[in-house]
């Protein structure tokens, strides 16, 4: 493999000298390993064709450079905004090497084809992301036209024109162009069309960066852009990253991350692991499952109790624990169901002290995420060999926010996030009142509710350090079943315990049920046209009952 950043070549093309040897337009944003890349071409005979400040780089590390105004004839104008938009470079990109009409053309032009174009385009995306935003102005400037067009036209001509957009194929074409002696026909079509689709890849995504931005920076646009949900799905996404397999051995499966070139990864994109093998596809849905659950307590309304800690299973909780000290946080979370916690997944929201990860010890954990590991705790930690440690530093409170989800046939979209709920108009609905600590208990429950597969119910109680859960009743048809697995999980726990619900009780089966198993208060929606009968069923064993107004559901 030819190195890029150490031209290796010396030879020339025998028989392409002057205007017959093969040409190479060089105009990139990102110049890391171009000076390399066209150092080592201009050894194996090529001539180089350049602009603005890539042909002044390369001037200056000796390469020989023709400007691309002296090819068109043409100065750059418009601060550069017009260099390569010429018949010149054009035609002799477009021109059909297997159309004698259009090599004749080419000719009575005077246009000598170019074999290769290596371009990259402007940082729109990473111009976009900054923070404090750039003026509207700031960010038209950075939408490129000819770099594009430059790009579409050769991987259009891909069966005659090279295209590298990525400077990391610059080593390969090099090394493919070194067993060809520098002939760019030798160049086998399978690597041209690998080229020319990465090549489309990258105008595709930044023309989705371009729209996606634009529609809610451009003040014309703002109607638009405070719509709920867009107009049109555009999306676009990083490169592949190959897993071992997906839910099943027999099913292939990759990651990709949601950020484009330039963009800041974010979300499990931008956590950083820490020993173990790679991460697993199921890996990736508990550690997203126990994500939302996490930053669903991160945030002012929270600080009595600064650390949550949440088990994941099969993208379900096992336990869900707030508390005033981390390690009780765990201690709570395991109790939920110590059982299931076998093989878990789990997730703080504050970094991981040696403490709390002396007392995880040597219990069966696929992965811990969270915002950072105190020192010691990795070692700790990593004493289990295939243990996953993910350092997630900017774990942010759960906001809402478009999501999507892919059907047999197209997508869906809602918005998503933490349950927005008017504490304030919560209505106590039993003669039975609520106190304000029942009322923080239902906070926490509400949140963590949200945050379980329907239909659902869970059991929590207080705990000597904030609030946990007892019980979780995942994903079933039916809710007074949903009641019943909680209730195992939670035994004895279940006594004075107040159970959550993510929809309204149809019937008063589920209270009697409850009331069976020692529950003494009830949240739920209401909304059910008997809910004076669940009332009344409430009312009749003296619980408390409290009515949100909003479902829960998550299918």
């Amino acid at each position: 493999m030819v190195d890029k950043n150490q031209p290796t070549l010396t030879s020339s093309v025998p028989g392409k000298e002057g205007k017959n040897a093969p040409r190479a337009l060089i105009s990139v944003y990102d110049k890391s390993g171009v000076t390399a890349f066209a150092t080592t071409l201009t050894a194996m005979g090529w001539q180089i064709l350049s602009t603005g400040g890539t042909a002044r780089l390369l001037r200056e590390n000796g390469v020989e450079v023709t400007d691309v105004t002296d090819v068109t004839g043409h100065p750059e104008v418009f601060d550069g905004r017009v260099k390569t938009l010429h018949p010149a470079i054009h035609a002799a990109i477009l021109a059909r090497g297997n159309h004698p009409e259009d090599m004749a053309t080419l000719e009575e032009l005077g246009y000598p084809r170019i074999d290769l174009v290596a371009v990259n385009l402007y940082p729109f995306e990473a111009i976009a992301a900054q923070e404090p935003p750039v003026s509207e102005a700031a960010l038209i400037e950075m939408i490129d036209i000819g770099g594009p067009t430059l790009v579409r036209a050769s991987a259009k001509s891909h069966a005659d024109v090279l295209i590298v957009t990525n400077p990391d194929d610059y080593g390969e074409l090099l090394e493919t162009l070194q067993e060809a002696n520098g002939d760019p026909n030798a160049v086998d079509m399978a690597t041209r069309q690998r080229l020319a689709l990465t090549a489309y890849q990258r105008t595709a995504a930044y023309d989705v960066a371009l729209a996606n931005t634009l529609a809610h920076r451009l003040e014309s646009l703002e109607e638009i852009a405070a719509e709920v949900l867009p107009e049109k799905l555009l999306v676009s996404g990083g490169a592949q990253k190959a897993l071992r397999y997906g839910e099943n051995p027999h099913q292939p499966a990759a990651f990709y991350p949601g950020n484009t070139v330039g963009e800041t990864p974010s979300g499990l994109a931008a956590a950083v692991q820490h020993g173990g093998k790679e991460l697993s596809f199921n890996n990736y849905l508990d550690l997203d499952a126990a994500l939302r659950f996490c930053r669903s307590y991160i945030g002012p309304e929270w600080a009595e109790w600064p650390h949550c800690c949440v088990i994941i299973k099969h993208t379900n909780a096992c336990g869900v624990a707030i508390s005033t000290d981390q390690v009780a946080a765990w201690d709570d979370a395991l109790a939920s169901d110590p059982e299931s916690a076998f093989g878990c997944v789990i997730a703080f929201n504050t970094p991981v002290t040696k403490s709390t990860a002396e007392r995880i010890g040597d219990h069966f954990v696929e992965c811990i995420i969270a915002p950072g590991f105190e020192d010691g705790a990795l070692t700790i930690l990593s004493e289990k060999k295939n243990r996953r440690m993910l350092t997630l530093q900017n774990m942010s409170s759960l906001e809402m926010k478009t999501q999507f989800r892919q059907i047999d046939g197209g997508w869906l979209a809602q918005t998503e996030g933490a349950p927005v709920i008017n504490w304030s108009e919560v209505r106590c609905v039993t003669s039975a009142q609520a106190d304000p600590n029942q009322v923080d208990l239902a906070r926490f429950g509400v949140a963590v509710c949200a945050q379980v597969k329907s239909n659902c119910v869970i059991f929590i109680q207080p705990t000597t350090t904030g609030f946990a859960t007892v019980g979780i009743g995942p994903g079933q048809t039916s809710r007074v079943e949903a009641v019943r697995i909680a209730a195992r999980r939670a035994g004895d726990r279940a006594q004075g315990a107040m159970m959550v619900s993510d929809a309204f009780f149809p019937f008063r089966d589920g209270i009697d049920t409850s009331h069976e198993i020692g529950i003494t208060a009830v949240v739920q929606p209401g909304g059910s046209i008997r809910d004076q009968e669940v009332i009344d069923a409430a009312d009749e064993y003296g619980m408390t009952m409290l009515f949100t107004g909003t479902r829960l559901f998550r299918h």
